[in-house]
Protein backbone atom coordinates (compact mmCIF):
# COMPACT_ATOMS: atom_id res chain seq x y z
CA UNK A 1 0.00 0.00 0.00
CA UNK A 2 1.50 3.45 -0.99
CA UNK A 3 1.73 6.35 1.74
CA UNK A 4 -0.45 9.01 1.85
CA UNK A 5 -1.76 11.44 4.66
CA UNK A 6 -5.23 13.05 4.70
CA UNK A 7 -6.22 16.16 6.67
CA UNK A 8 -10.01 17.28 7.22
CA UNK A 9 -11.47 19.91 9.40
CA UNK A 10 -14.97 19.45 10.63
CA UNK A 11 -16.61 22.42 10.15
CA UNK A 12 -19.46 21.44 13.15
CA UNK A 13 -16.44 21.51 15.76
CA UNK A 14 -14.23 24.65 15.49
CA UNK A 15 -11.16 23.77 16.21
CA UNK A 16 -11.08 20.35 15.43
CA UNK A 17 -8.86 18.68 12.63
CA UNK A 18 -8.78 15.04 11.77
CA UNK A 19 -5.73 12.99 9.90
CA UNK A 20 -5.18 9.49 8.35
CA UNK A 21 -2.22 8.28 7.45
CA UNK A 22 -0.53 5.19 6.01
CA UNK A 23 3.15 5.10 7.15
CA UNK A 24 6.03 2.52 6.06
CA UNK A 25 9.46 4.63 4.97
CA UNK A 26 8.22 8.12 6.16
CA UNK A 27 9.35 8.95 9.89
CA UNK A 28 8.57 12.01 11.97
CA UNK A 29 11.64 13.55 13.33
CA UNK A 30 11.71 14.97 16.82
CA UNK A 31 8.89 18.09 16.71
CA UNK A 32 5.95 18.78 18.98
CA UNK A 33 2.52 20.33 18.11
CA UNK A 34 0.46 23.60 19.47
CA UNK A 35 -2.83 21.50 19.59
CA UNK A 36 -3.61 18.68 21.61
CA UNK A 37 -3.03 15.25 19.43
CA UNK A 38 -5.19 12.06 19.93
CA UNK A 39 -3.36 9.21 18.80
CA UNK A 40 -4.32 6.22 17.82
CA UNK A 41 -2.73 3.65 15.19
CA UNK A 42 -5.51 0.86 13.80
CA UNK A 43 -2.75 -0.41 12.01
CA UNK A 44 0.50 -2.11 12.45
CA UNK A 45 2.80 -0.77 14.98
CA UNK A 46 4.28 2.95 15.48
CA UNK A 47 7.65 3.17 17.51
CA UNK A 48 7.40 6.76 19.31
CA UNK A 49 10.43 8.56 21.22
CA UNK A 50 8.78 10.43 24.20
CA UNK A 51 9.73 11.73 27.49
CA UNK A 52 13.70 10.04 26.58
CA UNK A 53 11.50 6.60 26.70
CA UNK A 54 10.49 4.46 23.64
CA UNK A 55 6.90 3.21 23.19
CA UNK A 56 5.51 0.73 20.97
CA UNK A 57 1.87 2.01 19.90
CA UNK A 58 -0.97 -0.62 18.41
CA UNK A 59 -4.30 -1.16 17.73
CA UNK A 60 -5.58 -0.78 21.49
CA UNK A 61 -3.63 1.91 22.33
CA UNK A 62 -4.35 6.24 22.52
CA UNK A 63 -1.80 7.99 22.35
CA UNK A 64 -2.68 11.47 24.22
CA UNK A 65 0.38 14.43 23.18
CA UNK A 66 -0.47 17.79 25.19
CA UNK A 67 0.99 21.13 23.71
CA UNK A 68 4.37 21.63 23.53
CA UNK A 69 5.69 17.91 23.98
CA UNK A 70 8.67 17.07 21.88
CA UNK A 71 8.53 12.91 20.34
CA UNK A 72 8.86 10.97 17.04
CA UNK A 73 7.34 8.61 15.34
CA UNK A 74 8.47 5.71 12.87
CA UNK A 75 7.42 2.52 11.82
CA UNK A 76 8.31 -0.75 13.72
CA UNK A 77 10.89 -2.99 12.42
CA UNK A 78 10.47 -1.92 8.42
CA UNK A 79 6.56 -2.50 8.78
CA UNK A 80 3.76 -0.25 7.66
CA UNK A 81 1.35 1.16 9.74
CA UNK A 82 -2.18 3.21 9.40
CA UNK A 83 -2.63 6.84 11.83
CA UNK A 84 -5.58 8.20 12.90
CA UNK A 85 -5.54 11.53 14.39
CA UNK A 86 -7.51 13.97 16.51
CA UNK A 87 -6.29 17.52 16.54
CA UNK A 88 -7.76 19.92 18.97
CA UNK A 89 -7.26 23.52 19.52
CA UNK A 90 -6.10 24.45 22.86
CA UNK A 91 -9.46 27.03 22.85
CA UNK A 92 -11.96 23.99 21.75
CA UNK A 93 -10.50 21.70 24.88
CA UNK A 94 -10.35 24.52 26.99
CA UNK A 95 -14.30 25.20 26.06
CA UNK A 96 -15.31 21.33 25.85
CA UNK A 97 -13.77 20.43 29.28
CA UNK A 98 -15.49 23.69 30.53
CA UNK A 99 -18.74 22.51 29.75
CA UNK A 100 -18.05 18.53 30.81
CA UNK A 101 -16.52 20.03 34.41
CA UNK A 102 -19.21 22.99 35.03
CA UNK A 103 -15.30 24.95 35.64
CA UNK A 104 -14.25 27.86 33.73
CA UNK A 105 -10.41 26.24 33.97
CA UNK A 106 -8.23 25.32 30.87
CA UNK A 107 -7.55 21.28 32.06
CA UNK A 108 -3.79 20.78 32.56
CA UNK A 109 -3.24 18.42 30.11
CA UNK A 110 0.17 15.84 30.38
CA UNK A 111 1.03 12.90 27.65
CA UNK A 112 0.56 9.52 28.03
CA UNK A 113 -0.52 6.25 26.63
CA UNK A 114 -4.03 4.68 27.53
CA UNK A 115 -4.45 0.77 26.69
CA UNK A 116 -8.41 0.34 26.31
CA UNK A 117 -8.99 -1.48 23.26
CA UNK A 118 -12.84 -0.90 24.10
CA UNK A 119 -11.99 3.01 24.10
CA UNK A 120 -9.33 2.73 21.26
CA UNK A 121 -12.28 0.81 19.09
CA UNK A 122 -14.87 3.43 19.92
CA UNK A 123 -12.57 6.59 19.25
CA UNK A 124 -11.80 4.79 15.53
CA UNK A 125 -15.33 4.13 15.26
CA UNK A 126 -15.60 7.79 15.87
CA UNK A 127 -13.24 8.98 13.77
CA UNK A 128 -14.24 6.88 10.78
CA UNK A 129 -17.98 8.68 11.00
CA UNK A 130 -16.58 11.99 11.42
CA UNK A 131 -14.67 11.46 8.19
CA UNK A 132 -16.91 9.37 5.60
CA UNK A 133 -20.05 11.32 7.25
CA UNK A 134 -18.21 14.84 6.36
CA UNK A 135 -18.63 15.83 9.65
CA UNK A 136 -20.41 15.82 13.13
CA UNK A 137 -24.14 17.29 13.45
CA UNK A 138 -26.03 14.21 13.55
CA UNK A 139 -27.12 13.07 17.27
CA UNK A 140 -25.55 10.18 17.32
CA UNK A 141 -22.12 11.75 16.21
CA UNK A 142 -22.37 14.24 18.19
CA UNK A 143 -23.14 11.59 21.31
CA UNK A 144 -20.20 10.14 21.15
CA UNK A 145 -17.73 12.83 20.63
CA UNK A 146 -18.43 14.92 23.76
CA UNK A 147 -18.92 11.20 25.82
CA UNK A 148 -15.94 9.44 24.14
CA UNK A 149 -14.00 13.35 25.06
CA UNK A 150 -14.81 13.27 28.59
CA UNK A 151 -14.01 9.82 29.16
CA UNK A 152 -10.31 10.60 27.67
CA UNK A 153 -9.97 13.95 29.38
CA UNK A 154 -11.20 11.88 32.56
CA UNK A 155 -8.89 8.98 32.15
CA UNK A 156 -5.97 11.21 32.27
CA UNK A 157 -6.82 13.05 34.96
CA UNK A 158 -7.53 16.37 33.48
CA UNK A 159 -11.00 17.24 34.66
CA UNK A 160 -12.60 15.85 37.11
CA UNK A 161 -16.96 15.78 35.39
CA UNK A 162 -19.59 18.02 37.15
CA UNK A 163 -21.63 15.95 39.54
CA UNK A 164 -25.12 15.49 37.71
CA UNK A 165 -28.06 16.15 40.22
CA UNK A 166 -30.55 14.12 38.93
CA UNK A 167 -32.86 13.73 35.95
CA UNK A 168 -35.05 15.90 33.75
CA UNK A 169 -38.10 17.55 35.01
CA UNK A 170 -41.51 16.27 33.68
CA UNK A 171 -41.86 19.38 31.76
CA UNK A 172 -37.97 19.43 29.90
CA UNK A 173 -38.99 15.65 28.83
CA UNK A 174 -42.36 17.09 27.52
CA UNK A 175 -40.83 19.60 25.55
CA UNK A 176 -37.85 17.42 24.02
CA UNK A 177 -40.41 14.22 23.67
CA UNK A 178 -42.97 16.92 21.66
CA UNK A 179 -39.92 18.49 20.12
CA UNK A 180 -38.68 15.09 18.78
CA UNK A 181 -42.30 14.12 17.61
CA UNK A 182 -43.03 17.44 15.41
CA UNK A 183 -39.77 17.14 13.48
CA UNK A 184 -38.99 13.48 12.78
CA UNK A 185 -38.35 14.33 9.06
CA UNK A 186 -35.68 17.26 10.33
CA UNK A 187 -32.07 16.98 11.78
CA UNK A 188 -32.42 17.31 15.37
CA UNK A 189 -28.94 18.43 17.17
CA UNK A 190 -28.06 17.48 21.11
CA UNK A 191 -27.43 21.36 20.95
CA UNK A 192 -30.97 22.08 19.58
CA UNK A 193 -32.77 19.82 23.05
CA UNK A 194 -30.44 20.53 25.37
CA UNK A 195 -31.73 24.41 24.96
CA UNK A 196 -34.98 23.23 25.14
CA UNK A 197 -34.02 22.26 28.78
CA UNK A 198 -31.91 24.87 29.47
CA UNK A 199 -29.04 22.89 29.81
CA UNK A 200 -25.40 22.78 28.56
CA UNK A 201 -24.89 19.20 26.24
CA UNK A 202 -23.29 17.25 28.43
CA UNK A 203 -25.27 17.90 31.72
CA UNK A 204 -28.32 17.16 29.38
CA UNK A 205 -26.84 13.70 27.80
CA UNK A 206 -26.48 12.58 31.50
CA UNK A 207 -30.11 13.93 33.19
CA UNK A 208 -31.78 12.24 29.60
CA UNK A 209 -29.92 8.98 30.19
CA UNK A 210 -31.03 8.93 33.98
CA UNK A 211 -34.63 9.79 32.99
CA UNK A 212 -35.20 7.32 30.34
CA UNK A 213 -32.58 4.26 30.51
CA UNK A 214 -31.47 5.46 26.95
CA UNK A 215 -29.08 7.77 25.24
CA UNK A 216 -31.08 10.67 23.56
CA UNK A 217 -29.79 9.47 20.22
CA UNK A 218 -31.35 5.66 20.54
CA UNK A 219 -34.47 6.84 22.17
CA UNK A 220 -34.69 9.56 18.66
CA UNK A 221 -33.38 6.24 16.59
CA UNK A 222 -36.28 3.89 18.13
CA UNK A 223 -39.09 6.99 17.82
CA UNK A 224 -38.28 7.08 14.00
CA UNK A 225 -38.53 3.43 13.59
CA UNK A 226 -41.54 2.76 15.20
CA UNK A 227 -43.06 5.47 13.28
CA UNK A 228 -41.72 4.27 10.63
CA UNK A 229 -43.79 0.51 11.13
CA UNK A 230 -46.99 2.69 11.27
CA UNK A 231 -46.54 4.20 7.90
CA UNK A 232 -45.26 0.77 6.60
CA UNK A 233 -48.84 -1.13 7.14
CA UNK A 234 -50.78 1.83 5.89
CA UNK A 235 -48.85 0.69 2.86
CA UNK A 236 -49.89 4.18 1.04
CA UNK A 237 -45.89 5.38 0.74
CA UNK A 238 -43.01 4.07 -0.98
CA UNK A 239 -40.24 3.04 0.99
CA UNK A 240 -38.14 5.66 0.37
CA UNK A 241 -40.56 7.37 1.14
CA UNK A 242 -40.91 6.19 4.77
CA UNK A 243 -37.77 6.65 5.31
CA UNK A 244 -37.47 10.20 4.17
CA UNK A 245 -40.72 11.48 6.29
CA UNK A 246 -39.18 9.32 9.81
CA UNK A 247 -35.91 11.10 8.82
CA UNK A 248 -33.53 9.04 7.29
CA UNK A 249 -32.18 10.34 4.33
CA UNK A 250 -29.91 7.12 2.86
CA UNK A 251 -32.33 4.77 2.45
CA UNK A 252 -29.54 1.75 3.04
CA UNK A 253 -29.18 3.01 6.34
CA UNK A 254 -32.85 3.29 6.50
CA UNK A 255 -32.95 -0.54 5.76
CA UNK A 256 -30.08 -1.45 8.31
CA UNK A 257 -31.79 0.39 10.88
CA UNK A 258 -34.61 -0.99 10.50
CA UNK A 259 -33.59 -5.17 10.16
CA UNK A 260 -30.82 -4.53 12.84
CA UNK A 261 -34.38 -3.44 14.95
CA UNK A 262 -37.05 -5.82 13.98
CA UNK A 263 -35.36 -8.86 12.21
CA UNK A 264 -36.09 -8.15 8.64
CA UNK A 265 -36.40 -5.43 6.06
CA UNK A 266 -38.41 -2.97 5.76
CA UNK A 267 -40.00 -4.55 2.61
CA UNK A 268 -41.01 -7.37 4.55
CA UNK A 269 -42.66 -5.59 7.19
CA UNK A 270 -45.92 -5.27 5.47
CA UNK A 271 -45.35 -7.85 3.01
Amino acid sequence: MSEFVHYQQVSEVPGLVLSTARFADFSFDRHFHLDFHVGLVSEGIQRQGVNGKSVLLGPGCIALMPPGEIHDGMAEDGGEYTLKTFRLSQALVAREAEEISGRPRAPELTGAVLKDPMLAGLLVRLHDAMHHDGGADGLDVQTQWLTLLETLLRQSRAIVPERVPGGLSPGQWSRVRDYCYSRLAEKITLEELAGLCGLGRFQFLKQFKLTIGMTPHAWLLRLRLERACELLLQGSQAIASVAQAVGFYDQSHFNRAFRQAYGVAPSRFRA
